[in-house]
């Protein structure tokens, strides 16, 4: 990770199978990885393994926009850690714990250089936040 790396987290109100479960399906992901309701993403794939690999198609609701959000893991440990690289280098780390009543979702990433760290944190934050809400309504 990069000296500027960026850390947001959440603790969700559910048991961390759950939490392991919808983070990594894509059935789930495709429902709660957005930061606004203006945005969805329409397709999702992933390999969850070490060496595997992911892809998150992400896209504004009114066809304006989309982008892909992919990468490779480079150490998958079930309820416990993923990492992987993107298509651009950057690193990313997810950490889960569990107390048996809340899951805490931790996650580092490197940032890129076109946006400001600030807005960085406050997007993935933002898809965070939706994880857990879509999570805990669920």
């Amino acid at each position: 990770m990069s000296e500027s790396a960026i850390t947001i987290e959440a603790k969700i109100e559910a048991p961390i199978d759950k939490v392991w479960n919808y983070w990594t399906t894509p059935q789930h992901i495709m429902q709660w990885n957005n930061a606004s309701d203006d945005w969805h993403t329409p397709h999702a794939v992933n390999d969850l393994r070490t060496g595997g690999s992911f892809l998150s198609t992400m896209a504004a609701k009114d066809g304006s926009f989309s982008f892909d959000f992919c990468g490779v893991y480079s150490e998958v440990a079930e309820h416990e850690i993923i990492a992987y690289s993107l298509e651009d280098g950057r690193k990313v780390k997810v950490t889960f714990s569990s107390d048996g009543e809340f899951t805490s979702v931790i996650e580092t990433f490197d940032p890129e250089s076109e946006n400001s760290l600030e807005m960085q944190k406050a997007g993935w934050q933002a898809i965070l936040n939706n994880f857990k809400k879509y999570v805990e309504s669920n």
